[in-house]
This record gives structure tokens, sequence and C-alpha cells, in this order.
């Protein structure tokens, strides 16, 4: 999908949050969000939003000299979600409606409210509520038609969305056989996203194969990734695609891709067809090409 008009204050705000936490300083945050203003008015409307937040926070971080300012950020909500983690699989393992696999779609859509690139900031108080929605409301999509592909399907490729969020992620690789799985996470930071160190941090090199996509793009952007990752893209059965970010530079490309996100955005929630607030499971309308 490409940029909408109603992206670019979002674009600013992300700019001035990671300028806050990193300075204290009016005057730093002024210049910043003046640059960022004269740099998008140059830009084309014509690709992805992720294409513009990856050049925005490239340019963002060479200005603060930091590799990664959400680094502290992306380490306390690993920490948060992994508390977190025994009450929600003793959730899983209790579900009898209808089958453990479904709760485990629902607690990891529902994780996908931990995303700083939507939220500056994100309590545990506010993910207990988002797991309380997403246990009590039905979510968008064909459960059905999920769990028979996923049976299916002798390879599966997940696509990460966000720190804390990965959490989350790692109950659901669990009810979808481990061995099968390949977990793919960013190239290099770009707001909160996960990373390798935030897979290990919640221990998914423990059960499943972890690649990065050679991309610091917030979403899955293919002429960018690594040929590695093309080819275990083209080569999967099945695609699990987590978050917006990867809604966004997906939804048009050919395959067998499953998109499980929270419709945080108003935008993206039109493009996808549902109501905003959805806990969203649905399949790529660009066909299946596998």
């Amino acid at each position: 999908m490409k940029i909408s008009l109603d992206c670019i204050p979002c674009l600013i705000r992300q700019a001035l949050s990671a300028a806050r936490m990193v300075s204290a300083d009016p005057a730093v945050h002024q210049r910043i969000v003046r640059e960022v203003l004269l740099w998008i008015g140059g830009m084309t409307l014509e690709e992805p939003p992720p294409v513009l937040s990856q050049r925005i926070h490239r340019w963002l971080r060479g200005i603060l000299g930091m590799e990664d300012p959400y680094r502290d950020a992306k380490d306390q909500q690993n920490r948060m979600a992994m508390s977190l983690l025994p009450e929600l699989r003793a959730k899983i393992e209790a579900t009898l409606d209808p089958l453990p696999l479904t709760m485990a779609v629902r607690i990891a859509i529902a994780g996908n409210v931990i995303d700083m690139g939507v939220y500056d900031n994100m309590t545990e108080s506010s993910v207990r509520e988002s797991v309380r929605q997403a246990l009590t409301k039905p979510f968008v999509g064909d459960r059905i038609g999920f769990g028979k592909t996923v049976r299916e399907a002798k390879s599966i490729l997940y696509l990460t969305d966000n720190a804390g969020e990965i959490a989350f992620d790692r109950l659901l690789i669990e009810q979808l056989s481990p061995t099968r799985v390949t977990v793919a996470v960013r190239g290099g930071p770009v707001i909160n996203d996960a990373t390798m160190t935030d897979a290990r941090a919640v221990g998914l090199h423990e059960i499943v194969e972890i690649i990065d996509n050679g991309s610091d793009a917030p979403g899955t952007l293919l002429d960018d990734c690594s040929q590695e990752f093309k080819r275990r893209f083209t080569e999967a059965d099945l695609i699990l695609a987590k978050g917006q970010g990867n809604f966004e530079t997906l939804s048009d490309t050919p395959g067998n891709i499953f998109f499980l996100f929270m419709a945080k955005c108003p935008v993206i929630a039109a493009h996808a067809g549902v109501p905003i607030g959805a806990h969203v499971l649905v399949r790529s309308n660009a066909g299946n090409s596998n």
C-alpha cells in the first residue's frame, strides 16, 4: 500500500518521540522536527509508509549519534512481556474454545499493542488490557481456514514485528510445531522493532532457527532484504507476518501469507477493510503463488 497524507504526521511524531528519548534539550527537538519537515517535503508518496520511516530513522540515528535509540525501551518491553508469559501460557494450555492454537493467535495479536511507532509508552496495565480485549471480543479473520493452512504447511516463515511482542509470538510458535518454523527479525534497529538481540532475549533461539532479513525497514521491503531471506520467503509453504508494517509492505505481494495485527491506524484499517481497533487475521489479497 502507498503512503497516505495522513501518514506524515505520524512520521513526524516518531522522530520527535525518538529525539525526546535521548535528549532533554528543546532546541534539539526543534532542529530535528524542522529538518524532518524539510526532508519529507521532497519525498515521493508512491512507496509504502515503512520506506519513508526507514529513511527518517536512518537519518535520525545519524543526527543523534546512536545505533539504537530505542534499545533501553526494547529491553524493558522484553522484560515486561516475559514476566507475563507464565500466566498467558497457562491460559493457552487451559483453553477449550475451540483450540489452543486459536487462543495463541489471539494472544500474539494482543501483543501487537507494544508498538512505539504508534504509542510512545506502553505500560504493563496497557498490555494486560489488550490481552483482556483479545480474549473477550471476536477477531476479524478466518480461523478455520488459518488452522487448515497451518496443518498443511511443511515450512513456516514467521515475520516478527516489535520487541516485547516477540515474547507473545513465542507462545504462538510453540503451538505451530517449532521444528518447521523459521523466525525472521529485522536486520538492523528501527523504532522498537525486534532484532536478533530481542529474539534471543525471549528465548526464541532455544526452540527455532532465527534469521534476520538484512533490512532496517519497519516492515518487509523485499527489494531491500538479503538474498538468503528472499530465498526463505520464496520457499516457505506459509508466511505469518506480524504487525502493521508487514501488512503495509506485503499486502500486495503474491504468496501464502497470513497477516496478524491490531488495526491501530485508520489508514491501515480502511485498507484492510476492518474497524479501527480490530484484532486481525487475514490472508494476502494478492493470492497464493506457492
